[in-house]
């Protein structure tokens, strides 16, 4: 029965609402994105339907207290480049911020087809701390990022820790 799970979010979400009182965690679903997600405030969707040759593609986006949130997400002609893509996708945020890219840490989102190239990262500028995790569920790969002037490793945790894709999003219901 799903009700410890439930209850044990709920319980994770009141203990993170009492030490960042300036986020306000809910969950959000972007339409068209297959995820659940947590996001501390109310996330814009974007999204482009499907077109010849190129997948679905979608943004849910939101920004408190300082702080950007996303959640990218994109299908790829064939599920055996997700992989390659979830590479290119980190690559390409380290060279727009023109920061190296940092060593990967692992990353576990449930639902998530396991692959060596889904992991999380940290990139820091004088500008300030921008994390990201890359992860996909089958052809469909993401991204989530936070950026925030300073380093809020709670916040991060909460955002991903709150991430569910794919039949672990629908049991989540």
């Amino acid at each position: 029965m799903p009700t410890r799970p439930v209850a044990g979010f709920a319980l994770m979400l009141s203990l993170l609402a009492a030490c960042q009182p300036a986020l306000n965690w809910r969950e959000a679903r972007p339409e068209g994105s297959g995820a659940l997600a947590l996001f501390p405030c109310k996330p814009e969707v974007e999204q482009r339907p499907a077109r010849a040759a190129q997948g679905a593609m979608g943004l849910a986006q939101c920004e408190t207290a300082g702080r950007r949130f996303a959640l990218a997400w994109a299908d790829t002609p064939d599920a055996s480049q997700s992989g390659a893509a979830l590479k290119a996708m980190a690559q390409a945020l380290a060279a727009k911020l023109n920061q190296p890219l940092a060593p990967p840490q692992a990353l576990q989102v449930p639902g998530m087809t396991p692959l060596p190239e889904a992991a999380q990262h940290r990139l820091a500028a004088s500008s300030g701390v921008t994390r990201l995790a890359v992860f996909a569920h089958g052809g469909r790969v993401y991204q989530a990022l936070m950026s925030a002037p300073q380093d809020d490793a709670a916040a991060w945790d909460a955002f991903v820790g709150g991430l569910r894709v794919g039949g672990a999003a629908e049991s989540a219901r």
